[in-house]
């Protein structure tokens, strides 16, 4: 860690102005500040550490002995929920009080992430102890034994299921002591908004709103926007060139993050993604437009993820028209939610489908890919 690190996220966040690698921006410097409060009042933090268990993380899961779900306890350090709009630092703001945090038990994850790993270990407790035992408290005790604190990427909610155990989950979590740092694009009054069953969702948003603080970032630029209209966002041919310029887009809309592999998850199925981080999701064509997948498949794409890379585009002819057929309902999905896409293709758009059966059809998905690459189409924001 640099000097500046080991000094908290503060400094940290000038180091950075100083070395050209940020711009000064007032509310960023202003979460910085209280980010670097929270770092204070975190060192060290380690409530109730527990001897190591043998086994991973389900055979621990499922020896746990619940503990019931109160009030955090006295003592434990107030946690932070920063919201804004796009593309404003609150990522990186979380980042480098994460990467400083002297905390010894510690984890960074996306939220979506975090609720699948969640709602697959209740599934495991129910399957080995039936409905008659609660999950919850043993789920939190597990999620405390790993983590005191917890750092979330783009809070988020959407699903039903979700919303109703975050309330209880959320609750067991505060009582073991647990701090919570979280970002998002909604404030806390205004998640789940407009859902049937918003009502039983109210007493989390009050929890949330009495155990954390809530920051509105108000910086003026959206950052990210401005990363991806400095770069080409269509690469020809494929080839080894177009595959590094691919990796470095990555690299840079996600703040250097490698990316990791998420599931989403929808009507009763999954639909992988091999590489995510920070909104951007990262596909070759075959695993998008080379099986069997529909409108929901890419719907949930194009919702999810504010950018898409798409690595390995083919000529397309009435020989693959069924991937061509795809590929179209992609396109079309990207653009009406404003996705930015970034992509390697055999070909510039117009002469993806020259020829044969339906290349009149593919004129207006040729169209739509043109448009995507123009500096005001990447200047408009993400419709979730």
């Amino acid at each position: 860690m640099s000097p500046a690190g080991g000094e908290g996220p503060l400094p940290a966040y000038r180091a950075r102005i100083a070395a050209g690698a940020l711009a000064a921006d007032p509310a960023q410097a202003r979460a910085a500040e209280v980010l670097q409060d929270l770092w204070r009042r975190t060192r060290g933090y380690d409530p109730h550490p527990e001897e190591p268990e043998q086994g991973g993380f389900f055979a621990r899961f499922m020896r746990r002995k619940p503990v019931a779900a109160e009030e955090a306890p006295a003592g434990t350090p107030m946690g932070l929920y920063l919201v804004g709009e796009v593309g404003r630092g609150k990522s990186m703001l979380m980042d480098l009080f994460f990467d400083c945090a002297e905390v010894p038990r510690k984890r960074r994850i996306h939220f979506h992430q975090f609720m699948q790993d969640a709602h697959q270990r209740i599934h495991a407790w129910k399957k080995q102890h039936g409905d008659t035992t609660d999950p919850i408290p043993p789920l939190a005790d597990s999620i405390t034994a790993e983590a005191a604190l917890l750092c979330f990427d783009e809070f988020q909610v959407h699903d039903i299921a979700d919303a109703m155990i975050l309330g209880r989950l959320f609750q067991a979590l505060f009582a073991r002591g647990t701090v919570v740092v979280a970002t998002s694009n909604t404030a806390p009054a205004d998640l789940f908004k407009g859902r049937p069953g918003r009502d039983a969702f109210l007493p989390f948003i009050a929890l949330i709103s009495r155990r954390l603080e809530v920051l509105t970032l108000e910086a003026a630029r959206d950052y990210r926007r401005d990363r991806i209209r400095a770069m080409p966002t269509w690469h020809v041919p494929v080839d080894h060139r177009a595959e590094q310029a691919l990796d470095a887009a990555f690299a840079e809309l996600t703040g250097q993050a490698h990316g990791a592999p998420e599931r989403l998850t929808l009507l009763g199925r999954s639909l992988e993604v091999p590489q995510a981080a920070r909104g951007v999701a990262r596909f070759d064509f075959d695993s998008l437009c080379g099986r069997p997948l529909g409108p929901a498949d890419y719907l949930a794409v194009a919702t999810h993820y504010h950018t898409v890379l798409l690595d390995g585009i083919p000529r397309l002819g009435p020989e693959n028209f069924d991937r061509a057929r795809r590929f179209i309902t992609l396109v079309d999905a990207l653009y009406e939610h404003r996705v930015k896409l970034v992509a390697s293709a055999q070909a510039v758009p117009d002469r993806l489908y020259e020829q044969g059966d339906n290349a009149a059809m593919f004129a207006r998905t040729a169209s739509r890919l043109n448009e995507m690459q123009s500096q005001d189409w990447l200047g408009l924001a993400h419709l979730q």
